[in-house]
């Protein structure tokens, strides 16, 4: 017998999702309240401490302001939320948001460059950090010879994330790993549908190889210039594509 897993679902979760993707989507502007918990509650039905925990989630994410005594405001996300709504803002449904893809691209342009760069000096410094430096940069090529040997578009894509997973280790930047974290959080949903546009990118080993061996080289001009040639013609071609759709 084939067992299926139970997933168990949470109550406060669901009022939390509901209630976002309204806000996300801008059925409950910046600056509109929302229903008491007593009123919510009896809409939803639902507990009132399934409601409370919801709005906590909401407030901790920067969708709504939650004041003891006072109504549940929403909140404008592109000034109080973090990068963790990136995912829900870049795919409605089935749907990619071209503006959300687009900011997307975007960044990832601006910061790859600036990750090899600070990847490439962390290797010229070293310090006494030899061992786990020369570890790093192992996993780095082993990604390449990995990418190379593969063929299919998705896989490709899913191996050329963890080259730069190895780059962000040597990159060492809290900073830009988190923001990371979040950009492929948003990413990961949409490579099917990105495949056919990124198969030029994730398919020219080349470039790869150019890129690891810059930072391995402790070259960090050489590794930001690598990493603009290797992301700049599928981030061109995606935003063209996009501003067609």
């Amino acid at each position: 017998m084939a067992w299926t897993p139970v997933v168990k679902r949470s109550v406060s979760g669901d009022v939390f999702e509901q209630i976002a993707a309204e806000v996300l989507g801008g059925e409950l502007p910046a600056g509109s309240t929302l229903p008491s918990e007593r009123q919510l509650a009896e809409a939803l039905g639902v507990s009132r401490p399934a409601v409370r925990e919801a709005l906590q989630r909401l407030a901790a994410a920067g969708l709504v302001s939650v004041r003891q005594g006072e109504a549940t405001t929403v909140l404008d996300y592109r000034r109080s939320a973090g990068l963790e709504v990136l995912p829900r803002l870049l795919l409605r449904g089935d749907t990619i948001d071209p503006a959300v893809a687009r900011s997307i691209l975007e960044a990832r342009l601006h910061n790859g460059p600036k990750i090899a760069e600070l990847a490439a000096a962390r290797v010229r410094a070293r310090g006494g950090a030899e061992a786990q430096i020369d570890g790093e940069l192992a996993l780095l090529h082993e990604s390449v010879d990995s990418l190379v040997a593969e063929s299919d578009p998705l896989t490709q894509q899913r191996i050329a994330l963890e080259f730069w997973d190895h780059v962000l280790d040597l990159a060492d930047s809290i900073a830009f790993r988190l923001m990371y974290s979040m950009l492929r959080a948003a990413y990961e949903p949409a490579l099917a549908a990105l495949a056919p546009i990124m198969s030029a990118e994730v398919g020219n080993g080349g470039a790869y190889r150019d890129l690891a061996a810059a930072i391995a080289a402790g070259e960090p001009e050489r590794a930001a210039e690598s990493a603009r040639a290797l992301l700049g013609p599928a981030t061109t071609a995606l935003i063209h594509a996009l501003d067609g759709a």
